[in-house]
């Protein structure tokens, strides 16, 4: 598979990571078992980068990953995770302490002396402007806890404070196309200034498979259920903040779009990887079978030109309104 250069650190990522959110918590259950046949058959396929997080079921995903790689040590495997959700959301909780004992916790789980890339988890606006916060992330890269840091935003605005920061190597943001906004200033923006895009929530939880309809019941302790309106946290990471019944409708329409031998979902991959400036895409999986697929969009033709531009029709039609004066 590609891979392309995470930002300013020289170091690679597949162009299709793994996603490791729903091995964790969230998405239903998901048993050890099948967890570790999700990472296994990524590998397989060619993924090189796994993106977790210490939030993602308490440490259980960090703790899954890590049980993988010691069972399989030849893979090179770029680990990056996050840290900050597990405290209440003020910008005090973001210092210099609390970050080396976030630090201390995931070199434990993960079973390493030094991150590959530890990202600020979603925090508050202001901690992207605190200049003492990107002081500290320093710090760690100073003591060798971690190779290099990132951001993980919500919004645009957030995208552009953090890539105008020298240290910053890579910011993970929400990218699909019901979620088009960061084409417009943040990609080019992130280009100028080398740092990596990490592209999450690449099928709007699901809603780009095709696979929903109106009908479909998700397990009560699937955020898909009890995040829908952002009951628990920002609404923006279950379905990218498209109401359900419209966003069914539109993957309908997005689904007719697919050129033969693409999968729905393969087709929303496939968008993403093609635009200027996306390191890699991160797509989750909850069996085998849905890892390689994700993976396999990373070979497929390039789409045309006029694949893209009825794209964007839909999204301008039927998605734009809903998210791109929120996000």
């Amino acid at each position: 598979m590609d891979e392309r250069v995470i930002g300013r650190s020289g170091q690679r990522a597949s162009v299709v990571g793994l996603g490791t959110w729903q091995l964790g918590a969230d998405w239903g259950d998901v048993d050890d078992q099948q967890a570790l046949a999700v990472l296994d058959a990524a590998v397989e396929s060619g993924v090189t980068f796994f993106d977790t997080a210490d939030v993602y079921g308490d440490g259980r995903s960090e703790q899954t990953i890590a049980g993988f790689l010691r069972a399989r040590p030849e893979p090179d495997i770029f680990v990056a995770t996050k840290m900050g959700r597990r405290v209440d959301q003020i910008p005090e909780n973001y210092v210099l302490d609390n970050f080396r004992a976030w630090n201390d916790r995931s070199r434990r789980n993960l079973g390493v002396d030094r991150l590959d890339l530890v990202q600020l988890h979603c925090p508050p606006t202001p901690v992207y402007s605190t200049d003492e916060v990107f002081d500290a992330l320093d710090t760690l890269v100073e003591e060798e806890r971690i190779a290099q840091y990132g951001v993980s935003v919500e919004t645009c605005a957030e995208a552009l404070t953090a890539i105008a920061r020298p240290g910053v190597a890579s910011v993970q943001i929400i990218l699909n196309a019901f979620r088009m906004k960061p084409l417009l200033e943040v990609l080019p923006a992130a280009r100028e200034a080398g740092v990596g895009i990490i592209a999450r929530v690449p099928l709007a939880s699901g809603l780009l498979s095709g696979k929903y309809t109106k009908d479909t019941v998700f397990p009560a302790n699937d955020h898909r259920t009890y995040n829908r309106h952002g009951e628990s946290f920002d609404q923006g990471e279950t379905f990218s903040g498209v109401d359900y019944d419209s966003g069914v409708e539109a993957a309908v329409e997005f689904a007719g779009l697919a050129p033969e031998g693409y999968t729905p979902a393969q087709l929303a991959l496939r968008w993403i990887i093609q635009q200027p400036g996306v390191t890699t895409v991160i797509p989750g999986a909850r069996s085998p079978e849905q890892a390689r697929a994700n993976a396999a969009a990373a070979a497929l033709p390039e789409l045309s030109a006029d694949t893209l531009t009825a794209i964007r029709d839909l999204y301008d039609r039927r998605i734009k309104d809903q998210v791109e004066n929120r996000w």
